[in-house]
């Protein structure tokens, strides 16, 4: 499949894939992550559950605090 992750397109030798399996294929270990499918914000608690399919934009931004 062919998807946009963060802005740039990624070939992906699968059909489907949940944003939990994604982020581990594409090896994102950072603790605080956002995730979005086309604009969405799949919560934490979903990301098991929720499908990228074919042409979706995906968004995965990392939170950093400072003060």
């Amino acid at each position: 499949m062919k998807i946009i992750l963060n802005n740039r397109e990624e070939i992906i030798d699968r059909d489907r894939m949940t944003v939990s399996e994604l982020l581990e294929y594409k090896n994102f270990t950072f603790k605080l992550l956002v995730t979005k499918i086309n604009g969405r914000l799949v919560k934490k608690e979903e990301r098991d559950k929720a499908q990228i399919h074919d042409g979706d934009h995906v968004t995965v931004l990392h939170l950093v605090s400072g003060g």
